[in-house]
């Protein structure tokens, strides 16, 4: 996986993700958002915020970021935001998850949708969301990983070598997704169908993991845009 076929795979979804997808992993968005304690007055960052879908389902006293790498998935929340009057969206940004433009401690949860077996590093991933969670803040992972079934995982190996064209891998195991230094893992839920996606919830118990190299002044890119 490299962020040119990831961005090459969402140009070809965009544009029917929402009728495809957006059935299929409406459970597993839906769970993620219930899960936080409450919502009252939080700044929560979602990554792989696509196309938006997950948006109209905080409530309207939070403040929303959502970052996304493909910018044609970005223009569809941007068009969805303006649509329904999403006020309590704050930006959405054209961003790398894997190096966020944010300070330390910036958001009081973190939640990556659908993107943990999208990115080229799910560590790095991980370490960048946890840099930027708050101490008692709730970060979640909503993906699929790897079938315990053996016909499924058959399948799913089968289909690793075409991982750039499909835009993740598809055989991407539990065990790959470390648990960031700090947090303690509050549960693993069975999510979308029968448990092939599950949600991996964590929440920061310690102080601020520093940043896994220097991330320059903190702030986002001004010319950043609107993804999932």
């Amino acid at each position: 996986m490299d962020i040119a076929s990831i961005k090459s795979a969402y140009r070809r979804y965009a544009r029917y993700y929402d009728r495809v997808f957006g059935p299929i992993f409406a459970p597993g968005r839906n769970m993620a958002i219930e899960q936080l304690d409450s919502q009252n007055g939080k700044r929560i960052l979602e990554v792989g915020v696509g196309t938006g879908l997950s948006l109209p389902h905080y409530e309207d006293d939070t403040r929303i970021v959502g970052i996304d790498i493909s910018s044609d998935m970005l223009n569809i929340a941007r068009q969805r935001v303006q649509d329904e009057n999403l006020g309590h969206v704050e930006a959405l940004l054209e961003m790398d998850a894997e190096n966020l433009s944010f300070e330390d401690n910036s958001f009081d949860a973190v939640i990556a949708m659908y993107v943990a077996s999208v990115v080229p590093n799910p560590d790095r991933l991980m370490a960048e969301m946890a840099r930027v969670c708050k101490p008692g803040g709730d970060l979640m992972v909503i993906n699929h990983f790897a079938s315990h079934n053996p016909l499924l995982r058959g399948m799913e190996r089968g289909l690793t070598p075409l991982s750039r064209f499909v835009g993740f891998r598809p055989s991407m195991d539990l065990s790959e997704l470390p648990q960031p230094q700090g947090f303690e893992q509050l549960g693993i839920y069975r999510a979308n169908m029968m448990g092939y996606w599950k949600l991996v919830h964590y929440r920061h118990t310690g102080s601020a993991p520093s940043a896994p190299e220097s991330k320059g002044n903190g702030a986002a890119h001004p010319s950043s845009s609107a993804h999932s």
